[in-house]
């Protein structure tokens, strides 16, 4: 019996936690409810529960609190984030605790509940916040931590089955949610490491170690960018009085050695994020206050190169920068020559994580920034990049798709105030209209495994085993006739010939609509078509 729970043991839980939704993730993808390729909430809620793991030792409240800053940065996706905000709740609650028992435990998962319900804007019943709100409900009154997951676990796993009666969408598709049941299986890990079962993770998938391009800095490069310079500090009694030590010592002398300087103290633990020409200047420096725990070191150079930014569009100190996401190389360029500053590579069943977008706020260091996510399941997390970001105000533009994303960009104009910009930007996307073309996965009352759906926003319209009928079809249901223009973005499966051949097609049957072709080559969607 657990009477208490301390830091050791808690971070214990968390890998536990990620071990067993790691095991389930490709369970948990498949739990789509679209017939398209979009099953990835498995994955991010994987990677999002694996960027808090890597927590140093401590008290329970310095533990949870390292947790909840990791799972913060690494969220990915809408069930990433719901599940990072659940453990910064459950972090607020356990704060300065160094040890807790089973009723400081039920409070603070009942902070995590109300956080992860704070972090959607219009929460929807039948999703993982049901089987978080109705699990922690039951659980509560518990004598011992065994017994409260012992109530949680059940409770959840009932909640979740009864998911598809509160969203016909769920229903419909034969499953149950997919946020939900991988929630479940964290709580499930957790209680085997409670129980003593151990876990282990592979290998971090973000960020590949050699990934970088070595010949991008030769023996006639001249460093421009200088390092990217990161570390946890472990301040150490033997060189500073842990109660009286005023850490903006060490963040006033860096800003004055550095730039991008990310820095707060969390217990006796200093992180550090600094652009440093001389890395070695910082770390003897920071030596003198305590020991590293981590430290990274990277030739920005290197960085820049990797993410193929041109420079011709990297724009330091402007008054407002913008950042997108796109997937596939040529839309990345499309979107950058249209005026991104920064294109973060992401989209269906890519989603990237915060951290992607705080590190594009930084190398843009704009005073305003406008964010296009252009996808539904990245929405959320660019506005909690944009919540956690203080060095520039950040709005963002909700492109729910490609296409929105390229008709709000085209439609930008810098020279008006970001109040101005965001309201018309809003008004202008409510009259357009997107359409989406994607090959089916499972059998569906639209069509069979290989046919070709078309949809627009959850619903699917038209179903075809021929990629330009199902197209028709889907300009039709959405009345393309009626619009102006239509713009058509060919993805990376579809030849050149059939693309041209589809938009003669599209003007034959639209004859008023003027149709413009780009060659997209996005994954996924072998059409998007934008009727504005």
């Amino acid at each position: 019996m657990t009477e208490t729970l301390d830091g050791k043991t808690y971070l214990t839980m968390i890998l536990g936690g990620a071990a067993r939704l790691n095991a389930h993730r490709k369970t948990i993808n498949d739990l789509n409810v679209f017939p398209i390729p979009d099953g990835d909430t498995g994955d991010n809620m994987y990677m999002t529960m694996e960027a808090g793991c890597h927590a140093a030792a401590g008290s329970l409240g310095e533990v949870a609190a390292a947790v909840s800053q990791g799972m913060l940065t690494g969220a990915r996706g809408n069930s990433g984030v719901i599940l990072s905000r659940l453990f910064a709740g459950l972090s607020h609650g356990l704060e300065r605790l160094s040890q807790a028992d089973v009723r400081a435990f039920e409070k603070a998962m009942a902070r995590g509940v109300e956080a992860a319900y704070q972090a959607v804007a219009n929460p929807v019943e039948g999703t993982i916040l049901t089987v978080l709100r109705e699990g922690v409900a039951a659980a509560a009154g518990s004598k011992d931590l065994e017994e409260y997951f012992d109530l949680l676990i059940p409770a959840m796993d009932l909640s979740l089955q009864h998911t598809p009666q509160l969203l016909d969408v769920l229903a419909k598709a034969g499953v149950v949610d997919s946020g939900g049941a991988g929630l479940l299986c964290v709580a499930e890990g957790m209680r085997a490491a409670l129980h003593g079962e151990t876990a282990a993770l592979p290998e971090a998938e973000t960020a590949p170690a050699g990934h970088a391009d070595l010949n991008a800095f030769t023996e006639d490069s001249v460093l421009e960018f200088g390092y990217c310079t990161e570390f946890l500090l472990r301040l150490q009694r033997c060189k500073v009085d842990l109660d009286t030590f005023d850490e903006q010592v060490i963040a006033d002398w860096l800003s004055a050695h550095g730039d991008s300087l990310v820095f707060f103290r969390d217990g006796s633990i200093i992180k550090v994020h600094v652009h440093t020409r001389t890395p070695g200047d910082i770390l003897n420096h920071c030596q003198q206050y305590g020991e590293f725990l981590t430290l990274k070191i990277e030739n920005m150079t290197l960085q820049h190169h990797e993410n193929h930014m041109d420079e011709r569009f990297r724009v330091k100190g402007k008054a407002i920068g913008v950042v997108s996401v796109a997937a596939g190389a040529k839309l990345q360029q499309t979107f950058r020559e249209m005026g991104s500053d920064e294109v973060i590579e992401g989209g269906q069943t890519m989603n990237p994580p915060v951290q992607a977008f705080l590190e594009a706020f930084d190398r843009i260091g704009a005073e305003s920034i406008l964010v296009f996510p252009n996808n539904s399941n990245i929405l959320l997390t660019a506005r909690q990049a944009a919540t956690m970001y203080d060095k520039a105000r950040v709005e963002v533009i909700p492109t729910h798709s490609l296409g929105e994303g390229y008709f709000a960009l085209a439609s930008l104009d810098t020279s008006e105030t970001v109040d101005q910009i965001v309201s018309e930007l809003e008004e202008a996307l409510d009259g357009t209209v997107t359409g989406l073309v994607s090959r089916a996965i499972r059998d569906s009352e639209a069509g069979h495994i290989g046919d070709y759906l078309g949809l627009s926003g959850k619903e699917i319209l038209c179903g075809s085993p021929d990629r330009q009928q199902a197209l028709l079809e889907m300009a039709r249901k959405l009345e393309a006739g009626s619009r102006d223009i239509a713009v058509l973005f060919q993805g990376a499966d579809v030849p050149a010939e059939e693309a041209a051949a589809t938009v003669e097609a599209l003007t034959a049957a639209f004859p008023r609509t003027e149709v413009t072709l780009i060659d997209g080559g996005q994954p996924v969607y072998d059409y998007i078509l934008l009727l504005c």
